[in-house]
């Protein structure tokens, strides 16, 4: 292909990915005051506040963009993946569809975990506060780019079975490695799930964090082993 043809792929890809997320972005809006109450409810919180008169259209129009972007990934990754594939041989094909997958799926259970969290999560770092003195009163931008943060974060920390799949495929770590380092991960591991579950019961709701991780680092373990690596 020529380089004028590469950039009207490009061009393509990229109208359809926009196209897409200005769509889900749009129907997010119809449901984003819904959403919105979802969340409060979820959080625990009474409700939230905004101090400005653009305050609760900014929030849901925040709120909006953010769930567009989460409905619109399938097609922005087709598009991505329909544009990087020609240039791929048929063996690395095989692989960088399936970790796009694994990365997808990993990063929604990671935010689907933060919700599951979150209200011990909010209940925690809000009562450090002294209540004779300090009154919580969450704003709207605040909790929602508060609450982007941590599911992003969550996101992130279960990227681990991914990104050890890919460094033990690359060679750069094997499955004796991760295996003789067994106390360290799994000591590391559960400081991560007692940091990113505050508070509240110290064994069993850190646990909902720990078994997951510990569970991807035991199966990557495995599979690197079982494919000799």
């Amino acid at each position: 292909m020529t380089i004028i043809e590469h950039l009207e792929d490009l061009r393509r890809a990229l109208a359809i990915g926009a196209g897409a997320w200005l769509l889900a972005t749009v129907a997010a809006w119809f449901f984003s005051a819904d959403l919105l109450r979802f969340i409060v409810h979820r959080a625990g919180l009474p409700t939230l506040v905004y101090l400005d008169v653009t305050g609760g259209f900014m929030i849901q129009l925040e709120l909006a963009i953010a769930a567009g972007t989460l409905l619109a990934s399938p097609a922005i990754f087709w598009q991505l993946w329909w544009f990087i594939s020609p240039g791929l041989h048929t063996s690395e094909k095989r692989v960088v569809l399936p970790l796009i997958g694994a990365t997808t799926f990993f990063f929604l259970l990671g935010v689907a975990l933060c919700f599951y969290t979150l209200p011990l999560i909010v209940h925690v770092l809000s009562g450090f506060a002294p209540r004779d003195a300090l009154q919580f009163l969450p704003s709207g931008d605040a909790f929602l780019s508060f609450l982007l943060g941590l599911s992003i974060a969550f996101g992130l920390v279960f990227q681990l079975p991914v990104v050890l799949w890919t460094l033990g495929m690359m060679g750069v770590i094997s499955s004796s490695w991760l295996w003789r380092n067994r106390f360290y991960w799994v000591s590391g591991l559960g400081l991560l799930a007692n940091f990113m579950t505050p508070g509240g019961d110290p064994l069993v709701t850190p646990l909902v964090v720990f078994v997951p991780l510990v569970s991807f680092y035991l199966g990557v373990t495995l599979v690197l082993r079982l494919s000799g690596r």
